[in-house]
């Protein structure tokens, strides 16, 4: 397999590995509005994510940078052409950063209520962004013959992305659901595997058209086969959360986020932009690219330090494994 395929195929994979890691992170802020009842049981929820959100972002990084470094072209004409809602993201990303460790400095009510209400919007927003992104990307955009974006932003608001977007919402909303159950103790883990089992049969009836629609305009065989495995996940995963098996039920929506992700990134392969002006103005793996050389040298980088960090993160969930509750919780600070 030439290089610049396989700088691809690990972009995705970091791709999916954030989708999966955060989304539980950007569930779980969502639902200390929607599921918790009072500031001590937002406390458990965001303690749930305390050790692990931060590090979860680093596959956001890693696969910035991967883009950045092994498809130049495709970086460039990504970032200008959807400068405004991945700023609106990263911004997103600071103030969720700066809530969660500002929130307990004070205890004053409207200082904590204030930050928690960022907590929610920065969890939100992203989750519903990142389906309209990756939705405009496989449905393609306004790309000329000099790799250039020509569009606007309104060219993003399509029915398509717009449907992206709410799947990416209600699919990492059910995750975060789930992982809530998995991680408390009492009455919110039975509240959580309930609310998650109606995020769930949400979550599916979008979904389904999503996926369809994708595999209808652009899919394959790969791309099918990746469907049905998303698909028949999010089933187990809603049955066993029914079960009372939270931990099938996490591994099972995780296998969800994945094959639904690999399905887009496999409907793009060999682009890695379409352009809706003109197929043959596209962004591929090979007009994209950076040379043999750098990609050489980026393979041999990434294959050091990519085992290193799945190891630490390996071992901080592992450290940080045990279940939590209210009766955990001292004060409501």
């Amino acid at each position: 397999m030439e290089l610049h395929n396989v700088w691809f195929v690990l972009i995705a994979v970091l791709w999916i590995g954030y989708f999966f890691l955060e989304g539980f992170d950007f569930g779980v802020g969502v639902l200390t509005k929607l599921l918790a009842r009072d500031r001590k049981e937002r406390r458990v929820l965001i303690n749930t994510i305390g050790p692990v959100w931060d590090g979860n972002e680093v596959w956001l990084l890693s696969a910035g940078g991967a883009t950045f470094a092994a498809f130049p072209d495709w970086y460039a004409t990504l970032f200008s052409g959807f400068y405004l809602p991945l700023l609106i993201i990263l911004f997103c990303l600071i103030v969720r950063g700066v809530s969660f460790e500002y929130r307990h400095k004070r205890e004053e009510e409207r200082w904590q209520t204030n930050w928690e209400h960022a907590i929610f919007w920065s969890s939100l927003i992203p989750a519903f962004l990142w389906g309209v992104a990756f939705g405009n990307i496989v449905r393609g955009v306004k790309i000329n013959a000099d790799k250039e974006y020509v569009g606007n932003v309104f060219d993003l608001l399509n029915a398509y992305s717009l449907l992206g977007g709410l799947v990416t919402l209600t699919l990492f909303t059910f995750h975060g659901a789930v992982f809530v159950a998995l991680k408390t103790l009492g009455d919110i883990r039975v509240r959580a595997r309930a609310l998650a089992t109606k995020l769930g049969l949400l979550t599916a009836v979008l979904a389904l058209g999503f996926l369809i629609w994708t595999q209808v305009s652009r899919g394959d065989g790969g791309s099918l086969i990746a469907m049905i495995v998303a698909v028949a996940a999010l089933v187990a995963a809603i049955g066993t959360n029914l079960a009372g098996r939270e931990g099938w039920s996490f591994g099972f929506s995780g296998v969800t986020i994945v094959a639904a992700v690999a399905m887009l990134f496999l409907t793009l392969f060999p682009n890695v932009m379409p352009s809706s002006l003109n197929e043959a103005w596209s962004l591929t793996v090979t007009n994209a690219s950076s040379t043999p050389y750098t990609l050489k040298i980026m393979t041999w980088c990434a294959g050091i330090a990519t085992p290193l960090v799945m190891l630490y993160q390996g071992w901080t969930y592992w450290v940080f494994r045990k279940r939590i509750g209210t009766q955990h919780i001292a004060d409501a600070h």
